[in-house]
């Protein structure tokens, strides 16, 4: 494929993705196809690569049930083929970067000792957080997460519906994240919008690109 090709079909992939409101429930992705979109979260960068994150992907159709209610009723919760909640870490600290640390000798063949001043450099940054300034920054980090779900999902042709619109505390409690540790801040659906949703047909509306980008 050219890359008039590539960039044309990207385009239209990003025009076809909307936040489906009606999903399939009958229609379900393929192992492959989840399999796929899991590893495009895994690959997300975060900030110094800390990763301060896990993706729980909930399959028990009673449970994604129960969290319908704390959805504000969004049905697409249920309905959809997969639902997967973006959680951050609820603390993060020394003992992460120590992690990382080790995760980069051991896949680079480095000595630890070899990371010594990056090291530092993390730890003096997540030392000087208080709970808030952590909890922000880490859910910041989801965000990113979030984008590249969804244009991984638009560019496999999968719908999906990015939704800050559920009671985390709720979510929390039923799916155990807090023993976890853990917290929710965004959900997913993803699957297969529903034929007759009306919103699949609408036009998008973006504001014209002389409006939102700026040349220096």
């Amino acid at each position: 494929m050219s890359l008039t090709e590539t960039t044309v079909n990207l385009i239209e992939k990003l025009n076809w993705r909307y936040a489906v409101k009606k999903f399939d429930a009958e229609k379900k992705l393929s192992d492959e196809q989840v399999e796929t979109l899991l590893e495009a979260l895994r690959l997300t960068p975060s900030s110094f690569g800390l990763q301060a994150w896990k993706f729980v992907v909930v399959k028990n159709p009673e449970i994604r049930q129960s969290l319908v209610e704390h959805s504000w009723n969004q049905q697409q919760v249920a309905d959809a083929s997969h639902l997967i909640v973006l959680c951050r870490q609820s603390t993060i600290d020394a003992g992460d970067v120590d992690r990382f640390i080790a995760e980069i000798a051991e896949t680079r063949n480095l000595p630890v000792e070899a990371l010594g001043e990056y090291s530092e450099m993390m730890k003096g940054f997540v030392g000087n957080f208080d709970e808030a300034t952590a909890s922000a920054w880490m859910t910041k980090q989801l965000y990113i997460a979030l984008g590249n779900l969804l244009t991984s999902a638009a560019v496999l042709g999968i719908d999906a519906c990015p939704m800050e619109g559920f009671n985390p505390v709720a979510y929390d409690e039923i799916l155990g994240l807090e023993e976890k540790g853990l917290n929710s801040v965004l959900v997913v659906p993803v699957g297969y919008r529903a034929e007759d949703d009306a919103y699949a047909g609408l036009k998008k509306v973006r504001r014209a690109t002389e409006d939102v980008i700026i040349e220096i």
